[in-house]
């Protein structure tokens, strides 16, 4: 029996298309849960909309539509840009699910009657676009500190969820458990930020809109956005079934935004403390996807998406340059310029070039047919030691989910092949050395073959292109513990570019 791999993403806020911020996260996660396929594992891979709110009620009414209406809208186009992505997801789910809604009203009415929320009164400062309260000492010039917009005073009767009961709880877990959040340094903001400084209770009702989860028992309120959205991760996993819920949760990691790190850490653990389930395993706050150097944002005007890219540069072109390009830790940077070199260079010189070329003399010098390779060199020994140690390393930041440093290492193999070309030069052992020829060729199709397979998490189209192309039937993990799995005396699949050079000059006019 295959062993469980539950991930989920936070979900998608629904009041407009994600940016390509957002959109990295579901293309982060879907490698992980690719790569976590292809290891033998049954995935299970969550994601979705949030779709209650004053915000999206104040758009609905810009609209001229229903809330309902207008989330059906929206959804529907977030659903095709992770569709467009390439998104392997297993379950994508709605907040106004009529069964959702149901089951957050009775954890809501359940939390109450165990005395972690009561009712109190709220005066204090808010944010309508982040949908957060913020006390006076951490407001700068009147703005959110995490969106930088102009909060409002709010006051108004409202349900409290006791935060500081658990908070000791919470404490405790985080020290005891010391991967329970990464990377290190989100595990060291949630505890010197907010931790240290001790927590206030939660709002998790509010009057002053409509369009939530009612009260069941006080219909004046609607269930807040903490109660509702962050609860999705178990409503739509089997809860309150125990026996559902266990095949779906805990988490074995929740793949979530740094910028919203303090609701994943401290809000959702506590609530699962309140309810007695177990908490996720790994929470792993991902960086930001920088715009010339800054955050995207509406405010900016600096919103790139990723349907656009994809039209312009391809679905995996596109991928590979957001899973390379942002570390494990770090911000990563995006600039059109820096992806179309990052194409050209890696896609287009490197691996397509190392492709079409190993298939070409193929063809050339053997008719298509995949030699045997018998006579080994110091050269050829060293040449597959490295391809098994580059992809050795992959795995091992893979485990880690440090994904762009596996692909680094992929990338690895590729450059020595490319070496290995130039150092045996294949055109000049056709005229002097049959066997050595046959050799070298066999060597270059089984590393393009490790390669290929290596891919498959992160540009799942290009994988199996190059595959087909070499002919290979074995592609899975199992066949790349050791170098020599591709079949001699197969012919090769037809031959074909993978990628186009890009004219940088002319594609960015087209862009502007």
């Amino acid at each position: 029996m295959s062993k469980k791999f539950n991930i989920y993403t936070a979900i998608v806020y629904a009041t407009g298309k994600p940016h390509i911020g957002n959109t990295y996260e579901i293309i982060l996660t879907d490698a992980i849960a690719r790569y976590k396929r292809l290891s033998g594992f049954d995935v299970y891979f969550q994601t979705g909309t949030d779709e209650h709110g004053q915000k999206i009620e104040k758009e609905a009414i810009k609209h001229q539509l229903e809330p309902q209406e207008y989330v059906d809208q929206k959804t529907l186009e977030i659903k095709q840009l992770f569709e467009m992505i390439n998104s392997s997801h297993d379950k994508f789910v709605r907040t106004s699910n009529p069964i959702h809604k149901e089951k957050v009203a009775a954890i809501f009415e359940k939390l109450y009657q165990k005395g972690d929320i009561y009712k109190g009164f709220y005066e204090g400062l808010y944010c309508i676009p982040c949908e957060s309260f913020w006390l006076e000492n951490q407001i700068k010039e009147g703005k959110c500190p995490d969106c930088g917009r102009l909060v409002e005073t709010a006051k108004e009767e409202a349900y409290f969820f006791k935060l500081s009961k658990y908070a000791d709880q919470l404490i405790d877990h985080i020290e005891k458990t010391p991967d329970f959040i990464v990377p290190e340094s989100r595990k060291n903001e949630i505890a010197n930020q907010f931790l240290k400084v001790g927590l206030e209770d939660l709002c998790v009702s509010r009057t002053s809109f409509n369009w939530g989860i009612p009260v069941k028992f006080d219909q004046d309120h609607v269930i807040y956005v903490w109660l509702d959205a962050l609860t999705n991760y178990i409503t739509f996993a089997g809860y309150p079934d125990e026996k559902e819920l266990s095949k779906k949760w805990p988490a074995d990691v929740h793949v979530i935004g740094k910028d919203i790190i303090r609701f994943h850490t401290i809000y959702w653990p506590i609530i699962l403390m309140a309810l007695d389930l177990p908490l996720p395993k790994q929470i792993f706050g991902h960086p930001w996807v920088l715009i010339g150097d800054s955050k995207i944002s509406k405010s900016k005007g600096n919103l790139v998406y990723v349907d656009d890219l994809i039209n312009h540069f391809g679905v995996d072109e596109v991928r590979y340059y957001f899973l390379s390009q942002v570390s494990f830790a770090n911000d990563g940077l995006f600039t059109y310029e820096l992806l179309i070199d990052k194409i050209n260079a890696d896609l287009v010189n490197n691996l397509g070039n190392l492709v079409n070329r190993t298939l070409k003399m193929t063809e050339k010098y053997f008719d298509g047919e995949i030699p045997e390779g018998k006579k080994l060199t110091d050269l050829d020994k060293d040449f597959q030691k490295n391809v098994l140690e580059y992809q050795e390393k992959a795995f091992s930041y893979l485990e880690k989910y440090q994904v762009a440093d596996a692909l680094q290492n992929i990338f690895f193999i590729f450059d020595a092949a490319n070496k290995y070309v130039d150092d045996n030069a294949p055109w000049q052992l056709a005229k002097e050395d049959q066997e050595r020829l046959k050799t070298v060729i066999y060597n270059l199709l089984e590393a393009i073959r490790h390669g290929g397979i290596l891919l498959a998490p992160f540009m799942p189209k290009v994988s199996k292109n190059i595959l087909e192309q070499i002919n290979a039937e074995k592609r899975d993990y199992a066949s790349i513990k050791k170098f020599g799995e591709l079949e001699p005396g197969e012919k090769i699949g037809d031959i074909t570019p993978l990628f186009e050079r890009i004219d940088k000059e002319k594609k960015l006019q087209e862009l502007v």
